[in-house]
């Protein structure tokens, strides 16, 4: 079984800057496309990459069975 690993960028506003935090993604060898950015408010989860990131993880899980 092979290991994937995914990474969350969320900056809150579209002014501030992700490149520290994509900086970090890369030298963790993370996939930049299996890195999900968000940029905006951090006040509730309603934000598609995070939702899009949740799905995926949540599929990954089914399919290695280990969601119950």
């Amino acid at each position: 079984m092979s290991e994937k690993i995914y990474g969350y960028i969320r900056v809150f506003s579209v002014d501030r800057n992700e490149d520290r935090q994509m900086s970090a993604m890369r030298e963790l060898a993370i996939p930049e496309k299996n890195i999900y950015t968000d940029k905006q408010s951090g006040k509730d989860l309603n934000r598609p990459p995070y939702k899009k990131l949740v799905k995926r993880l949540k599929r990954a899980a089914i399919s290695m069975g280990r969601i119950r």
